[in-house]
């Protein structure tokens, strides 16, 4: 039987070259068939593939089932019709193989976890909104209060026992909700009184075995996107957190657990076995591959998952891949060296290898690919709008001082210098293509121009100093521009230096002083710092609201603000003025019942960004490299890389293989 279903996604203009725009049309999902619809956008083709008759399995599991240790693959299987099929790029894969990555060790848990992630729904590889992946389908109704999904029938966890709606409920009441794991419930899980702006709490219910309800009690047209995004594994083993949680064992054989573990306590144990656990082999998962060693070891291993979801269009369960060896090294310089050397398989780098990495292709036997940046502008700046310094703060929250700033500063030269010239002049701006482009905003205050500077600061009533060196405030009383950076901020030594050599060319005396990132953090939250390099990068405002809008102490130009906001007026700084109609304009999207007031109010969020400019940028966004070994296939060219989406997982590794 098939249902209309209002689809209500958001990505409204995607890149260009890939992304169209949302049109909010309706959509036909069908609560019995696969969802398959993840296609190149050339590929109009949306019927879904049927798997051939009977399925193929990894070499490695034959004599595993051959001695009963193992079920056929058959049975390991969903049903038929709610396995998962899985799109390859180029062709039908092999099985087998290592993937080798290098890694710092276990602080690189992210790595793994972008990797090997499934989602309830992910991001199509269009990016054009989000489709089914753990789930198999969804409904929504007119109003965007209530979303109806379903689940895969006959899917298992990793160890085999059944995956159903039990396992939905058991996350959302016995983990979510008591925070077991440290983290405040997800921002997707609160619909918002457009009239009064408080927030409701959704309910959680199951329908039946495969059924599950989320019900808002105001419209949340964000809600899919939101979790594909904030809480992507909406679900966990009930079978095994009874086994683990104070709650089910009491604490005391809880801690005993925990120090079996390595745990010297029940918060830590439950932040690492609820939010981070992918990395623990005692965990069982839904992800195409599972820990098999200690986190720790010096060669972290993930091993294919026997009861793995998907296939391919010809029944070959997924992964094609066997292992994938997280290879520990102390010295991140190694990471380059090991793939100019050809032991890495598949790695991102930074731009600043560009050259090394290409000189050495054949040598190497690699391939550089480039994925594409969300990134607003490299080499940027950020001024705090609500410094608690009664000189500076008018100075930093007048136009004129960015534009002055933004015209001091030689991009050519700039680019050239820190991205051999392949980074072009431009200002902080939404790229092209992308949700809310602004015609003629990445031009604004771009030219390198001194003496309009210079006439800017004089209009503002900066005088010189004695030895007609610096500029001074009015009264005459020393200016200073502190900007504060952190250890973290890699390989930034000569971009420093040349800004606030440019500065200093216009009289602005300019210091900059290094932090580690627990001290910068403490002054940020402080409001301590008033200036900083910064780039800023999002997909969609939709998305990441809080890389634009004053939400939470999270950026410099506006934690103070964000700080009065996550405290509800408690601590920080009141926002006014256009600072307060991004805040209030938010709110217009979050209470938004269509996808085209998201886009409008989102739109009016940029629109105050081109305004004022509070992020000043220098040159454009640069590409990450990513070295893929020649015998890897399968591996996309030119796809968006963001956190988002998901980084390596919008790849679709388990498509990735070996060619033997």
């Amino acid at each position: 039987m098939r249902k209309r279903v209002m689809s209500l996604l958001l990505v409204m203009t995607l890149l260009a070259s890939v992304f169209v725009g949302c049109t909010g049309d309706e959509k036909e999902v069908s609560d019995n068939a696969v969802q398959t619809e993840d296609k190149d956008s050339s590929d109009s083709d949306t019927t879904p593939k049927k798997v051939k008759e009977g399925f193929s399995q990894a070499p490695m599991f034959d004599e595993l089932v051959k001695s009963g240790e193992l079920p056929p693959v058959e049975d390991r299987l969903p049903v038929k019709e709610d396995i998962m099929i899985e799109e390859v790029l180029e062709e039908i894969g092999q099985y087998g193989g290592q993937w080798r990555f290098p890694w710092g060790g276990i602080d690189d848990k992210w790595d793994a976890a972008y990797i090997t992630e499934e989602a309830l729904f992910r991001f199509r590889s269009d990016g054009q909104g989000v489709e089914p992946n753990v789930a198999k389908g969804y409904e929504v109704n007119a109003d965007s209060t209530e979303y109806t999904i379903y689940l895969r029938e006959g899917m298992k966890w990793s160890d085999g026992e059944p995956f159903n709606a039990d396992d939905v409920l058991f996350y959302w009441e016995h983990m979510l909700i008591p925070e077991t794991f440290g983290k405040d419930l997800y921002d997707c899980y609160y619909s918002v009184d457009p009239d009064s702006g408080d927030k409701a709490r959704a309910e959680v219910e199951k329908i039946d075995d495969y059924t599950v309800k989320v019900t808002h009690k105001y419209p949340n047209a964000l809600f899919l996107e939101r979790v594909a995004i904030d809480n992507k594994w909406f679900f966990a083993p009930e079978h095994f957190y009874k086994t683990i949680l104070p709650e089910f064992v009491g604490e005391d054989k809880a801690l005993e657990i925990a120090k079996e573990w390595g745990f010297n306590d029940l918060e830590s144990f439950g932040k690492w076995t609820g939010y981070y656990y992918w990395v623990w082999s005692q965990r069982p998962t839904l992800r195409a591959w599972v820990a098999k060693n200690d986190p720790n070891s010096e060669q972290f291993i993930m091993e294919r998952n026997p009861y793995f979801w998907k296939t391919d269009a010809e029944g070959n369960q997924l992964p094609y891949l066997d292992t994938i060896a997280f290879n520990k090294y102390e010295d991140t310089d190694q990471f380059l060296l090991e793939g100019l050397a050809g032991n890495v398989d598949i790695f991102g780098y930074d731009f600043k290898d560009f050259t090394v990495l290409k000189e050495n292709e054949a040598k190497g036997d690699y391939r550089i690919l480039q994925w594409s940046s969300v990134g607003w502008s490299s080499n940027g700046i950020e001024l705090n709008q609500a410094s608690e310094d009664p000189k500076l703060a008018p100075l930093l929250r007048d136009i004129r001082f960015r534009e002055a700033l933004s015209l001091a500063v030689d991009r050519v030269e700039l680019s050239e210098i820190t991205s051999n010239g392949l980074a072009v002049s431009q200002q902080a701006s939404v790229p092209k293509g992308l949700p809310n482009y602004q015609e003629g905003w990445a031009e604004k205050w771009t030219e390198y121009n001194v003496e309009r500077a210079a006439q800017l600061l004089d209009e503002i009533g900066l005088k010189w100093d004695a030895n007609n060196e610096f500029r001074t405030f009015e009264d005459g009383s020393e200016l200073q521009l502190v900007f504060y950076t952190t250890d973290n901020d890699k390989n930034s030594d000569t971009r420093n230096e040349l800004i606030q050599k440019y500065y200093q060319d216009i009289g602005i005396k300019t210091i900059i002083k290094m932090a580690d990132e627990a001290l910068y953090q403490e002054l940020k939250y402080e409001n301590k710092i008033d200036a900083t390099f910064a780039d800023c990068g999002l997909v969609n405002v939709a998305f990441r609201p809080d890389n634009v809008v004053p939400m939470r102490v999270k950026d410099v130009w506006n934690s103070a603000y964000g700080l009065y906001k996550s405290s509800n007026g408690e601590e920080g700084v009141k926002p006014e003025g256009d600072m307060a109609l991004l805040l209030e304009y938010w709110d217009n999207v979050v209470s938004a019942t269509t996808s085209e007031e998201v886009y409008k109010w989102c739109d009016e969020i940029i629109k105050l960004h081109e305004k004022n400019v509070w992020l000043i940028g220098y040159t454009s966004s640069l590409p990450n490299l990513i070295l893929v070994n020649n015998k890897v296939k399968n591996v996309p060219d030119g796809i968006v890389s963001c956190d988002e989406f998901r980084s390596w997982g919008h790849a679709r590794p388990v498509q990735f293989f070996i060619e033997q």
